[in-house]
């Protein structure tokens, strides 16, 4: 687990003022016809998370909602290129997209952030920012067994690690912490990426998030 770091909480700086504005998230629903969220996908690498947020994001963009995936390796590109993949730098990784999340949601967008994120702590702290400012989190357990996902490797980094190449890698050396009660239990091994997508959106009209 993570050592050392700053709670969600705790601004480094103590000489800042939160400024409100005149805006709220309601007034932002009303103008996109519908509340921003976060869905969460977190699972081992291979486990669809990043084929079902594509299918998700086109399938809410086709029908009129505005949606915006945040994807791991992504991120890593621009926000988060200084991490690395140590415990520390993983869940300073969560935290950033946390915030990011949150704030796209905030501003109504239906917000699909894919990240192994293997620790249940790092994803309870994403939760809490999302639920104390009074927006819809929802954890998707992209739940998909690990001799699936090594068959799988799309990346080559099972074949990696089980050579020694990298160290620290999620399932192999580094654990998985399975989430202990997500909103949605995603089996992809049994569903297509289209399939899972409509389960989402689904559980999306469910909430009232967008209409039937």
């Amino acid at each position: 687990m993570p050592t050392g770091a700053r709670t969600v909480s705790e601004p480094k700086s103590e000489n800042i003022v939160w400024h409100q504005g005149q805006i709220t998230h309601q007034d932002r629903t009303r103008v996109l016809g519908h509340a921003g969220c976060t869905l969460w996908l977190t699972g081992l690498s291979g486990s669809g998370k990043s084929t079902v947020a594509v299918a998700l994001e086109h399938i809410l963009i086709q029908n009129g909602h505005l949606a915006y995936r945040l994807d791991g390796d992504n991120v890593r590109h621009g926000l988060n290129n200084n991490l690395g993949f140590s415990a520390d730098d993983r869940q300073e990784n969560i935290r950033r997209v946390g915030e990011v999340s949150k704030l796209f949601a905030d501003a109504g967008v239906i917000t699909i952030s894919s990240f192994i994120s293997p620790y249940q702590s790092d994803r309870d702290q994403v939760r809490k920012i999302h639920e104390d400012a009074g927006l819809k989190f929802l954890e998707v357990f992209v739940n998909t067994p690990i001799e699936i996902c090594e068959s799988r490797d799309p990346k080559g980094l099972y074949k990696k690690a089980r050579a020694g190449e990298i160290k620290g890698f999620t399932g192999i050396d580094d654990p998985y912490e399975t989430p202990t009660s997500p909103e949605i239990d995603l089996k992809t091994d049994e569903l297509t990426p289209d399939q899972s997508a409509q389960r989402l959106i689904e559980h999306l009209q469910s909430a009232g998030i967008v209409c039937r």
